[in-house]
């Protein structure tokens, strides 16, 4: 099984920058595609990036482009997702996902982390 471990939510006032972190242990699978979602209370949860482990191709949700790098050290078994200018919306739990492929809907992963809280003060 795979287990996925985010690290790195935080306060961040809106403007700053912050770096999320997620951590893959037990069986993984480099072929596999890598991830965040977020979740803002009272919503569901966004595709927010994504990322090939083997090509290093990356998706980004429209609201994240251009401010937002998703990486992947498969050495580490780590992704990261550098967040720049960051907005007060962006309060959200992250999480880290991990399936076959790159999807934009939550329900076709397979593995999620337990989530990391990233608020944005205005």
């Amino acid at each position: 099984q795979v287990q996925l471990v985010e690290s790195g939510g935080g306060l961040v006032q809106a403007g700053g920058s912050l770096r999320v972190s997620c951590a893959a242990s037990g069986r993984t699978f480099n072929n596999y595609a890598m991830g965040w979602f977020r979740q803002a209370p009272g919503k569901e949860r966004d595709f927010v990036a994504g990322i090939n482990l083997n090509s290093g191709r990356t998706y980004y949700a429209d609201s994240v482009r251009g401010r937002f790098t998703i990486s992947r050290d498969n050495a580490r078994n780590t992704v990261y997702l550098q967040m720049h200018s960051l907005k007060p919306e962006g309060t959200a739990v992250y999480y880290c996902v991990m399936g076959p492929t790159v999807y934009s809907r939550a329900r076709d992963y397979d593995y999620w982390g337990q989530g990391t809280q990233v608020t944005v003060s205005s």
